[in-house]
């Protein structure tokens, strides 16, 4: 049993790995005019948004322990 997700069929983990990817800025043309045509721009928007929220955190919490230090 495949955990991929199926050509023209957008899924959760398919557009986090969307997300994921755009933020390290890595990204075959291939694979991004893929998820172009499979993904919802919502689901990206929302993973996004998400995204950025948990980063920023990351960033808080690590300062703050930094300064802690």
């Amino acid at each position: 049993m495949s955990m991929a997700a199926t050509p023209g069929k957008p899924s959760f983990w398919r557009t986090v790995k969307a997300v994921a990817w755009s933020f390290v800025g890595l990204r075959a043309r291939g694979d991004y005019e893929e998820d172009v045509k499979n993904l919802n721009p919502l689901h990206i928007i929302v993973v996004g948004l998400i995204a950025v929220v948990v980063f920023v955190a990351a960033l808080v919490l690590l300062a703050k322990w930094m300064v802690a230090h």
